[in-house]
């Protein structure tokens, strides 16, 4: 009986690195604009009040702690969503048959919700949530 060790062409930590980061940068997305739709509705304004400041995303309370947090996610999505979909991608192609069942479908799932988050960030609607998160 031989023992044989199973060698990886790619860096597992790498790639849960690589999965976690799509994944938080989306999920920061989807934060901040479930966050906006929320104080629309409660205040009952449109998006054009919410632009006045008078409805900052710093003054809810429950979210005061993570709004750093969520804001420089929000914000490295925005800067390296493409990228992070770009290598999400090359990185199944390469090593499709090496990577895990799992780790290709969250790699994919993460490429595919960068670009659309991304594409949707480009949206007129989304520019003002934009503008009213950045104040």
């Amino acid at each position: 009986m031989t023992s044989v060790a199973h060698v990886t062409s790619y860096s597992r930590p790498a790639v849960r690195a690589l999965i976690v980061a799509q994944l938080a940068t989306i999920g920061a997305f989807l934060a901040v604009l479930l966050l906006y739709l929320g104080r629309m509705t409660s205040a009952g304004v449109g998006p054009a009040e919410m632009l006045t400041g008078a409805y900052d995303p710093k003054d809810v309370a429950f979210f005061g702690v993570l709004h750093p947090v969520v804001a420089v996610l929000y914000l490295t999505g925005a800067v390296l969503g493409l990228p992070l979909a770009i290598v999400a991608g090359a990185l199944v192609a390469r090593e499709r048959e090496a990577l895990p069942r799992a780790a290709r479908s969250l790699l994919l799932a993460g490429a595919v919700g960068s670009l659309l988050v991304l594409m949707a960030r480009f949206t007129p609607p989304l520019l003002d949530m934009h503008r009213w998160w950045m104040d």
